[in-house]
C-alpha cells in the first residue's frame, strides 16, 4: 500500500456482480477508496457526482455501452483517467475505445494484482501531466485534434490542415492510437497488439509498412509528424516540440 492511495477515489462500472464485488474488495484493501455502479446512467451521474480520480469501466453495460460513458464524460470536459475492463479485445475494439477518449484496457480475465499496477501507473501518469500538455484533445463536436490534425472516429475520417485525407482502415487504427498517445514513444510490440492483434506478433515490418503509407499521406501537407525512435518505436510529436 502506498502513503498516497487512500486519497485516490475510484468508480467501478460493470454490471458483472461478482467483478463488480472483487474489483472493490481489492481496491479497498489496497488502500483505495471506491464507489460502484452496475449500468452506465448509473456510472454516469457518479462520475459527475463524486469526481473519481479513476474510472474503471466496462463495455458491455444493460443499457448505453461503456464507450458511450465515456464519450459522455470527455463532452462534459472531465478528463478523469478511464480503464476499459472488457471481453472485447479486437483491435477495432481497442482503438475505437481509446480514441473515445479512454486511456487503457484490460481484457476479461484478468489478473487483480495487474489491474491494480496499472491503475497505480496511470494515476501516476495523470499527477506528473495534470494539464495533459502534448496531448490530443477532443472538442465539443467529439473529434480528436492534435497539431492540425483532426480524426472523427465515428466517420472514420482525417483532415490534415483543413484538408481531407483518404486512409485505409488500418491505416486510420494506427493513426488514432498515434494520437491517442501522441507525446509518447509507442513501441512496435505496442503496435502490433492494440492495432493488428496478436496474430501479427512478430512481424515488425508491417509496422515500417504501414507507418511509410501514414507519411507518405500527411507529409506532403505540413511538417512530419510521426518520429522515429530507432530501436524503440514512433512518437507523435507537433512540429513545434508541443
Amino acid at each position: 500500500m502506498t502513503d498516497d492511495a487512500p486519497a485516490h477515489r475510484i468508480l467501478v462500472i460493470d454490471d458483472e456482480p461478482n467483478i463488480r464485488d472483487l474489483v472493490r474488495a481489492a481496491l479497498q484493501f489496497h488502500g483505495f477508496d471506491v464507489e460502484a455502479a452496475e449500468d452506465g446512467e448509473t456510472g454516469l451521474a457518479a462520475a459527475r457526482r463524486t469526481r473519481p480520480d479513476l474510472v474503471l469501466l466496462d463495455v458491455l453495460l444493460p443499457d448505453i455501452s461503456g464507450f458511450e460513458v465515456c464519450r459522455k464524460l470527455r463532452e462534459d470536459g472531465d478528463d478523469v483517467p478511464v480503464i476499459y475492463l472488457t471481453a472485447r479485445d479486437t483491435p477495432a475494439d481497442t482503438v475505437t475505445g481509446l480514441t473515445l477518449g479512454g486511456d487503457d484496457y484490460v481484457t476479461k480475465p484478468f489478473s487483480v494484482e495487474a489491474l491494480i499496477a496499472r491503475i497505480r501507473a496511470l494515476l501516476r501518469r495523470a499527477r506528473r501531466d495534470p494539464a495533459g500538455a502534448g496531448a490530443a484533445v477532443r472538442d465539443h463536436s467529439g473529434q480528436l485534434r492534435y497539431a492540425d490534425l483532426v480524426l472523427d472516429d465515428r466517420q472514420w475520417s482525417v483532415e490534415r490542415a483543413g484538408v481531407p485525407v483518404e486512409l485505409s482502415p488500418t491505416e486510420f487504427r494506427l493513426l488514432a492510437y498515434l494520437v491517442h498517445n501522441a507525446g509518447q514513444v509507442v513501441t512496435r510490440s505496442q503496435l502490433l497488439e492494440n492495432v493488428w492483434g496478436w496474430d501479427y506478433a512478430g512481424q515488425s515490418q508491417i509496422v515500417e509498412t504501414y507507418v511509410s503509407y501514414l507519411r507518405r499521406k500527411l507529409d506532403p501537407l505540413g511538417p512530419p509528424l510521426i518520429r522515429t525512435r530507432r530501436g524503440v518505436g514512433y512518437v507523435l510529436q507537433s512540429p513545434d516540440g508541443a
